[in-house]
């Protein structure tokens, strides 16, 4: 049961912010989408995971059509999606936040959130703290761990180590990592391209909401200038991080 995202338009204000977009991906595989700011990148996320319309194409799972559905059908068709900038629930606190991930049966709930916690053992440590003073890292923690508590079969991140130290970056990586082992199925929009290549199996580029590279991640790991120009063209500086 893929994932399929097939012609995608998707608009903000009336516009066509990403047109033509198609890939598939399969549980246990990463899809990395890159591309400067700008690029359409969060747009993308967002009309999958029903926030932003869809003007053209469809978004799948298995013979599940999702298309411009609300976020809580998407959710329920197991697609959780991870956004941009670390949100939680900030005057809640880290086991409220989680609680909050949506409505489960109670075994379920339970028991998605011990696992949460074992991922996350510094959320452990905190669940009564208010998720408004913690650390950029651990909000994002309680961002990825909300997307979790659904036990989503695919997970679209977006911007995950954005303003993060270093050390918090690779742990999150090591996450990610862990979750494609278990056979969850991962979208992930990164900043740092050569961490995201080499986590990845395929890649896309965008570049103005269209897509300039589509194939084997590996294929821009090992060529810097096919990246440098899928990312702006010809003539520029490498686009890697």
């Amino acid at each position: 049961m893929s994932l399929k995202i097939t012609g995608l338009s998707v608009q903000s204000a009336g516009k066509d912010v990403v047109s033509d977009v198609s890939f598939a991906l399969e549980p246990g595989k990463i899809t990395a989408i890159l591309g400067s700011n700008g690029a359409g990148k969060s747009e993308l996320v967002l009309g999958i995971a029903g926030v932003l319309p869809v003007r053209a194409g469809k978004v799948t799972v298995g013979d599940n059509d999702i298309t411009g559905k609300s976020p809580d059908v998407v959710r329920a068709a197991g697609v959780a999606a991870v956004p941009e900038g670390h949100k939680v629930l900030t005057r809640l606190t880290v086991d409220e936040n989680l609680r909050a991930a949506g409505s489960l049966k109670w075994h379920d709930l339970e028991t998605n959130l011990r696992k949460t916690y074992e991922r996350f053992p510094e959320l452990a440590e905190r669940k009564s703290q208010l998720a408004g003073t913690l650390s950029g890292g651990q909000q994002q923690m309680v961002a990825l761990g909300h997307a979790l508590m659904s036990a989503p079969t695919y997970l679209i991140i977006d911007e995950m180590s954005l303003g993060l130290a270093p050390l918090i970056v690779r742990h999150l990586f090591g996450v990610v990592h862990e979750l494609q082992t278990q056979g969850v199925g991962i979208v992930l929009i990164e900043q740092f391209t050569e961490l995201a290549l080499g986590v990845a199996d395929q890649a896309i580029v965008l570049r103005g909401g269209l897509v300039k590279y589509s194939g084997l991640a590996s294929n821009l790991l090992e060529n810097p200038d096919r990246l440098d120009e899928a990312y702006f063209g010809a003539g520029h500086q490498s686009a890697m991080v």
